[in-house]
């Protein structure tokens, strides 16, 4: 049977391509398992934290007995009461045995089953007392393994297990107990905000501080997307210039691990027969994975449903994802900001140069849609657009020249009366209100994060094959022109590009607004002042 690209649950080698994880479970078992750890693996939706704990509970088995067990499998019900929630504990190890050897299995199981059989009441500190006689009896180290930690939570029982967890390890050195204890969840249990009763207020309570901090990178980077693709090429011989195909699909996903996925997948299965991708050597190039960035950004999905879920929940993160996002405002990581704290959590942003940056370009981008269809419908700038858009496609050519021109003249009739301060906060939100209804449908834009701040955002558009480079700016004064000038002509160089765009938000009372064109060397900006 051919295999797949996969995103819908845990990826199987034998049935899915996928990265190869061994450098990543040996830093684990090295850095971690070895060493007599308990920690927490927190992520995101989506990132793989099954896969890679499958794949790790097959790495250890030479070494360690281990015991792979799934809250989400116990109702929320069984949380709820001591006694229910220690014999669902139960089951659930000894439905982990069956993947342990014959010898060593029929040894736990007996005392498992002995366990259940004479205390069919039996509460946490049992239960504590027969998993430790497992671990004495064990021929070998035990790793409990937990995933979705945090399903159920919210509660009591939840918490005295985890007290428990800690009080045994703390004696470890006396009375025997698991070798390493991995719990995962999109949550850090650490720091859970728990509202144990109606009428509580939430608080912060976890006893497990005796947790190792987790600092193993899950990301996929481009040379192990490569050795995927090579896998996938082996059987496929698209004639694929693999390095090229990785570092573009890196590029637009950070190695997000179903990010990454879902462009192989959308490439392998989607594309062939559509105009342009009549054969896989089509499918499998730039424009492919374009076009399969495209289809995502405009899918549903759980992950994307839950993004929302979470922006809409959560004001202040919606905030300051807003202030990132249009105004380029520098926000300092600070792991101890609730608000940062919660983002990168959910892997909405990470910490690059001490400040806070969108995870990747995929996020980034439907976050900036998430935020213009909130105001697209009442759009003034945005309806000119729509009422426009067969000006701004020429034989099937977009001609970037006429949206610049357009734009100066709708921004100057509807805005030129608004205050600085407003321009300079949404000037950069309207010119993307301006062109998205002008390329939706069939091209896609980007934000070039490493030239984005308070003072210059980069507008990367690709559209039916073409790309464009625009540079969005806050007037400072003609030598800071000058020198965002001899900037984008170097910006230029790197996409290939001999031609390429600006668009000053000026202030100045006696500014020219208008279209003019700069020669600088073999490059040609066409600048917009408004």
């Amino acid at each position: 049977m051919k295999r797949r690209f996969n995103i819908t649950g845990a990826c199987n080698p034998q049935k899915h391509y996928m990265v190869r994880l061994d450098n990543l479970l040996k830093k684990i078992k090295e850095g971690y398992i070895d060493e007599g750890s308990y920690f927490v693996i927190n992520k995101g939706r989506q990132y793989g934290k099954t896969t890679m704990l499958r794949a790790l509970t097959e790495y250890l088995e030479a070494d360690y007995i281990v015991l792979f067990l799934d809250f989400q499998k116990i109702s929320a019900q069984k949380f709820t009461d001591e006694h229910m929630f220690t014999k669902a504990f139960t089951d659930k190890l000894l439905q982990s045995l069956r993947s342990v050897e014959v010898e060593v299995k029929h040894k736990l199981q007996e005392s498992l089953e002995d366990f259940k059989k004479n205390y069919s009441d039996a509460g946490l500190d049992e239960l504590f007392e027969c998993l430790s006689c497992l671990c004495e009896i064990g021929p070998r180290p035990i790793v409990l393994i937990i995933d979705e930690v945090d399903s159920a939570s919210n509660n009591q029982v939840f918490l005295d297990f985890l007290a428990q967890l800690r009080g045994y390890y703390l004696e470890r050195d006396d009375i025997p107990i698991f070798q390493s204890v991995i719990l995962a969840g999109v949550y850090d249990i650490k720091n859970l905000k728990l509202k144990l009763r109606p009428d509580a207020e939430h608080k912060y309570n976890s006893p497990w501080n005796i947790a190792a901090k987790f600092d193993v990178d899950m990301s996929f980077s481009a040379d192990q997307i490569a050795s995927m693709l090579e896998e996938y090429e082996t059987d496929s011989h698209t004639g694929m210039d693999i390095r090229a195909i990785a570092g573009e699909i890196y590029q637009y996903t950070s190695g997000y691990p179903y990010l990454v996925s879902a462009i192989c997948k959308i490439l392998d299965e989607e594309l062939v027969g559509k105009p342009g991708f009549d054969s896989y050597t089509d499918v499998w190039t730039r424009e492919g994975v374009i076009q399969a960035v495209k289809i995502i950004l405009n899918e549903k999905s759980a992950l994307f449903e839950s993004m929302r879920g979470h922006i809409r929940d959560n004001p202040e993160m919606k905030r300051m994802l807003y202030a990132i996002l249009f105004q380029g405002e520098p926000i300092s990581y600070n792991a101890d900001n609730e608000v940062i704290d919660l983002a990168y959590m959910f892997g909405y942003i990470v910490e690059k140069n001490s400040c806070v940056q969108i995870a990747n370009r995929i996020f980034e981008t439907r976050l900036y849609n998430f935020f213009l269809s909130e105001e697209e419908l009442t759009s003034v700038i945005g309806n000119v657009a729509k009422r426009d858009k067969g000006c701004f496609i020429r034989d099937g050519h977009l001609d970037m020249d006429i949206v610049l021109e357009k734009f100066v003249q709708s921004f100057t009739d509807i805005y030129s009366d608004n205050d600085d301060k407003f321009i300079e906060d949404y000037g950069r939100k309207f010119f993307l209100l301006f062109l998205k209804p002008i390329i939706n449908g069939t091209g896609n834009y980007y934000i070039e994060a490493q030239t984005r701040d308070a003072r210059r955002t980069d507008v990367i558009v690709d559209y039916l094959g073409e790309q464009f480079v625009i540079e969005l700016k806050i007037w400072h004064g003609n030598e800071y022109n000058e020198r965002g000038e001899r900037q984008l002509a170097d910006y230029l160089d790197y996409y290939h590009k001999d031609k390429g765009y600006m668009i000053s938000f000026n202030f100045n009372k006696n500014k020219m607004r208008g279209i003019h064109k700069v020669e600088m060397g073999n490059k040609t900006l066409v600048e917009a002042v408004v």
